[in-house]
């Protein structure tokens, strides 16, 4: 029923259920490596995780043909896997430990050997400085005056002399590294006894060391859970300040937003001023052109203007004098006038009342 039910899935599906089925067993795979390593550690490998780590790597041809073999391996592994999830966890959190320290290691030991190989390229470093050296001299001292037509047997004393100060600081050399290798021959021995005297107490201050530890995981702990309180609040913290982050970005935005717009209005109200500011300068250039226009008139007006005789002036001013005395004499006959018309209108409305009367 089963291959009949695998039968009628569509090719993707089986291609992931068997990707996934692969991935399950290299899980199983690995975890089993890792019990079976440290079982070993425990104690001599049992027949159970043997048979455990047999049926992980043997072929599922084997597995689906022998169906008694299987069954007795299905029997051991469930009763190897019987370990609870605290107990993978300790032994997941063991091999961590022990990979980390393996790393740590490796990191030491790279970080000698690249000291040593440092140490090995600066003294070949030195030491080709002293040969470029010691050639320039020879080069110098040498070979010059051998070149020198005329230093045949200078240039062989030079020579001898020459191999004769390279002999002898060879040896104060050689002296000197001796001195210095029996010194730290005698201090490589010191070392050693230190380091003897230390392995014997260290037996005795195992214990005393071991209660310094707990203390001081126990401090640690302390330290642990309140740089996880600190963490704590500085999450809330940073909550909070993206909070407050967002709102000012919110507001931020809102702030383009009418910056923008105002930049509209500022190029609009820009764009009016110029236009206002040409129609000024055109009105005010036709009003100078009109007040020109005018000045033009009155200066042509002012030139051609004659004063009158005073005689006429006189006369025209005893006219306006005698026209003003008739206007007042006039006005004063108008007031008469309707002073009577007045007293005539009441005494004609007296005589209509009394008309209405009778």
């Amino acid at each position: 029923m089963a291959e009949r039910g695998l039968a009628a899935l569509p090719l993707p599906q089986l291609r992931a259920q068997l990707r996934e089925a692969r991935h399950a067993n290299a899980l199983l795979r690995t975890e089993a490596e890792m019990f079976e390593k440290w079982y070993h550690k425990m104690e001599p490998c049992g027949p159970s995780l043997r048979l455990l780590s047999e049926t992980l790597d043997a072929p599922p041809e084997l597995t689906q043909t022998r169906g008694r073999y299987k069954s007795k391996l299905h029997g051991a592994t469930d009763y190897f896997v019987g370990l609870t999830v605290e107990q993978k966890c300790e032994l997941a959190e063991r091999e961590l430990t022990e990979m980390k320290d393996e790393i740590q290691r490796m990191k030491e030991d790279s970080e000698q050997t690249l000291q040593n190989f440092e140490a090995v390229i600066e003294e070949a470093d030195v030491w080709w400085t002293d040969v470029k050296k010691a050639i320039s001299d020879f080069e110098k001292d040498i070979i010059s005056t051998i070149s020198s037509k005329k230093g045949s047997i200078v240039a062989s004393e030079k020579l001898l002399r020459y191999m004769e100060e390279k002999n002898r600081q060879r040896d104060l050399l050689r002296e000197k590294l001796r001195l210095k290798n029996y010194l730290l021959k005698g201090y490589k021995k010191k070392l050693q006894q230190q380091l003897r005297q230390k392995e014997q107490m260290g037996e005795t201050l195992r214990e005393v060391r071991l209660q310094q530890l707990q203390v001081r995981n126990a401090q640690y702990q302390e330290k642990i859970d309140e740089k996880n309180q600190e963490l704590l609040q500085l999450k809330l913290t940073s909550g909070k300040t993206v909070q407050v982050l967002n709102f000012y970005k919110r507001k931020l935005q809102d702030a383009l937003v009418t910056s923008t717009s105002l930049m509209k209005g500022i190029c609009q109200r820009k764009e009016l001023l110029g236009k206002i500011e040409r129609e000024a300068a055109l009105v005010e250039e036709q009003q100078r052109a009109e007040a020109e226009s005018v000045n033009w008139q009155l200066r042509k007006q002012l030139s051609d203007y004659s004063v009158p005789p005073v005689l006429s002036y006189v006369q025209k001013k005893m006219a306006v004098t005698d026209l003003e005395n008739s206007l007042k004499a006039w006005e004063r006959k108008v007031a008469v006038a309707e002073m009577s018309l007045q007293s005539y209108r009441r005494a004609w409305n007296q005589v209509k009342m009394s008309g209405n009367q009778h």
